[in-house]
């Protein structure tokens, strides 16, 4: 009893024990009882990956955004998390839109891209999940390819509307992304879900992970002290924490420093 009251001990105006990690939402039609209206919801498995890991999981849906607003959000926070979703706009990247890219969601995408500006700018920790890989690719100015089934021929990484796919991706040695995921992270067993992934990379990122046919998996930002973004889905995967540890983590130690400063 006594490690779990220390674990909710107050330790002054804006910190607690655990981590706080802010998770970026949908905002979609939802129906729910007798209403059916636009609201800002997230698959819980995400909320039980970031409190299995020892976070403290706060939900951060799209509203309007501007630099301003997103620094005083970020400052708030210990660490990040940009969640799966819609199709990024891509306007965004300069392209036309593809015949199977779902409809703009501008505000989701303006909204994610100022809070990983400013969560870059104040090294706050950070983990992009799917949509949130692709997120970090364009905000930093590289591009997508809209339908991975044109370069694979074939529907694996989506196999069919709400069921995973299933694969493997080797992870490159050396890596932040093999340090989190520690000594058996060469050959890693993964749930994808996405029918789009990284084109150009963006400079100042490096690719971390593969899949068996070079799509790429995992990108990480290297001028910030934790900055993963993966293409597949952790948050699936119940028996398995270690980003979500890895985030966490590294999320204490930026509270840390921040109140050391």
């Amino acid at each position: 009893m006594a490690s779990n009251d220390s674990e909710r001990e107050w330790h002054g105006p804006g910190t607690t024990a655990a981590p706080v990690i802010g998770v970026t939402t949908y905002l979609e039609q939802a129906q729910t009882g007798v209403w059916d209206v636009p609201a800002s919801f997230l698959p819980k498995v995400y909320l039980d990956a970031v409190t299995d890991a020892g976070g403290i999981a706060v939900l951060l849906p799209p509203q309007p955004v501007s630099p301003e607003i997103a620094r005083s959000v970020v400052a708030t926070l210990d660490g990040l998390i940009v969640s799966g979703g819609a199709d990024v706009d891509p306007a965004r990247y300069g392209r036309e839109a593809h015949p199977r890219t779902g409809a703009p969601r501008t505000d989701r995408d303006e909204w994610e891209d100022a809070l990983l500006a400013e969560a870059i700018a104040a090294e706050l920790p950070f983990l992009g999940i799917c949509r949130g890989a692709q997120v970090l690719n364009v905000a930093l100015g590289g591009t997508l390819t809209q339908h991975l089934p044109d370069v694979v021929g074939s529907e694996k990484y989506q196999p069919a509307p709400a069921v995973f796919g299933e694969g493997e991706v080797t992870v490159e040695p050396g890596s932040r992304l093999a340090s989190v995921l520690g000594p058996d992270s060469g050959a890693l067993s993964v749930h994808f879900y996405h029918h789009q992934a990284l084109d150009e990379v963006a400079d100042g990122l490096t690719v971390t992970a593969r899949s068996e046919d070079g799509v790429i998996e995992a990108v990480e930002l290297d001028s910030v002290p934790f900055g993963l973004a993966v293409q597949w889905h952790p948050e699936e995967n119940a028996a398995d924490r270690r980003l979500f540890a890895g985030l966490v983590d590294a999320a204490r130690t930026h509270r840390m420093r921040r109140s050391r400063s």
